[in-house]
């Protein structure tokens, strides 16, 4: 692997441990602390900052600030942010929601637009080095899938207690993925990114020295919003925000689900691995995603991005529904395993393809801001309304008793599982992507945007579209 492959890889590997130190076991800590009614809201509050911080980080990489220096900013403020939430965790049992909640959206604002942006930095700096980034980006990526699942084995494992600093896999209240510890984990890491960001190879900002007078939306950006007059790929975001709903169910409930049966009357399954290792199986999805990943490149030039998606919308109806019948006793437990391993196919067949699909539709000016865009209707747009739907949905049919999550998870997730399901059949009958065997290329001089593509073209070379 060269150098600059080594570099990128190193950077994903941080960008995404600082996500997975939290993120799917942030529901446990909050019921402790007292906000479990909550958790809906911490998790729609990414989806809310997505909405805006994602698509103005994106234009101020395009034209302002190179992408790498940007990321390396906001992880800044980021990490500063979660040190904030482990200072009032640490000393206050209860702490004041209002300043908790407000903390936290100060860091994921600024965590959030990071996502589209270690992308930009990892396509603009491949494509300076004459890389495929089809080919070359999914193995990077990769390495931060194998971060995620680091910092989660780290604090399912790690644990504070009268004994000092232990690792247990057995029940354990001072584990920190129940406790504020959680967000130490993350702040630092993310401080660690900060600095490393500035040790990457400069990225290309996109300059037209051209005299001609542009409009406001082209100076700030917004002509990414192009995007949406042309009808595949309005189609796309469209049905991009409606799978992004499905996006943090389990990283919200996944957690509080698994440990609710440690109420359980039955020995057997409250002393289980399950109930008492939520975070650490879990991790099973993102080893799952590790692997995925790296098929990418083989099914989007196979089947091209309409079947990718279908693909992935299925593997949401599973993975929903494996959770919804599955127990953590034998052999029930093998659905858990298999929820997990579908959670590969649900996130990055959609994720980390969409991604690509975008980069390679969209004009050089305006790459970052496409990026953001799409951060928008996924982990924006879809990831704040589903979100809250399912918290409302789980909130009515189960409460918090004693620190756990109780009640009749079977329904809960089913119903999930029935949206995913309606997404799926309706995107099948709507969405239309014909792949061309051959095209003749278009300069990128001459097409700024898709919306004055032909059909048939990408805009950053000379390949066909997948």
């Amino acid at each position: 692997m060269s150098a600059i492959k080594v570099k990128l890889s190193v950077m994903n590997f941080l960008e995404f441990a600082v996500w997975g130190a939290y993120l799917t076991c942030m529901g446990n800590y909050l019921g402790r602390a007292g906000m479990g009614e909550e958790i809906a809201w911490f998790y729609a509050i990414q989806g809310i900052v997505s909405i805006f911080m994602p698509t103005i980080m994106g234009i101020i990489a395009d034209k302002f600030i190179q992408p790498q220096r940007a990321l390396g900013l906001c992880h800044l403020l980021a990490g500063l942010g979660m040190l904030g939430l482990f200072y009032l965790g640490m000393n206050y049992a209860m702490p004041d929601k209002t300043t908790f909640i407000a903390v936290y959206t100060f860091s994921v604002a600024f965590f959030m637009p990071t996502l589209a942006l270690s992308n930009t930095t990892a396509f603009n700096i491949l494509k300076r080095e004459g890389l495929d980034t089809v080919k070359d980006f999914p193995p990077i990526r990769v390495l931060g899938t194998v971060g995620f699942i680091a910092t989660m084995w780290f604090v399912n494992c790690a644990a504070i207690d009268d004994s000092g600093f232990t690792f247990t896999l057995s029940d354990n209240a001072g584990k920190f993925q129940y406790t504020y510890m959680q967000f130490f984990v993350s702040g630092i890491l993310s401080l660690l990114l900060c600095i490393y960001c500035f040790t990457l190879p400069k990225c290309h900002i996109c300059k037209n020295k051209s005299a001609e007078k542009k409009s406001l939306a082209h100076t700030f950006g917004f002509d990414a919003f192009k995007l949406f007059k042309d009808k595949k790929m309005a189609l796309f975001f469209i049905f991009s925000m409606l799978l992004g709903m499905s996006l943090q169910i389990t990283n919200g409930y996944a957690g509080p689900f698994l440990t609710s049966f440690k109420s359980s009357d039955i020995a057997e399954i409250a002393n289980s691995f399950a109930a008492n290792n939520a975070t650490m199986l879990v991790s099973i999805s993102q080893i799952s995603e590790a692997l995925c990943i790296l098929l990418i490149p083989f099914f989007l030039k196979r089947f091209g991005i309409k079947t990718v998606m279908l693909m992935a919308m299925f593997a949401w109806v599973l993975r929903f529904g494996f959770f919804g019948i599955g127990s953590p006793d034998m052999p029930g437990v093998l659905l858990f395993f298999l929820s997990c391993i579908v959670y590969g196919v649900a996130f990055d067949f959609f994720n980390v393809s969409g991604g690509l699909y975008v980069d390679q539709k969209c004009g050089e000016s305006i790459k970052a801001s496409a990026q953001g865009l799409f951060m928008l209707m996924t982990n924006g747009l879809g990831a704040t309304i589903g979100t809250l739907s399912a918290g409302a949905i789980v909130n009515h049919y189960c409460h918090w008793e004693n620190g756990v999550l109780i009640g009749n998870w079977t329904t809960t997730w089913l119903i999930f599982s029935a949206y995913a399901l309606v997404v799926a059949v309706a995107f099948w009958l709507v969405f239309r992507d014909k792949k061309t065997a051959k095209s003749t290329s278009v300069p990128e001089s001459e097409v700024t945007d898709i919306a004055e593509a032909p059909e048939g073209f990408i805009t950053t070379d000379d390949k066909e579209v997948i």
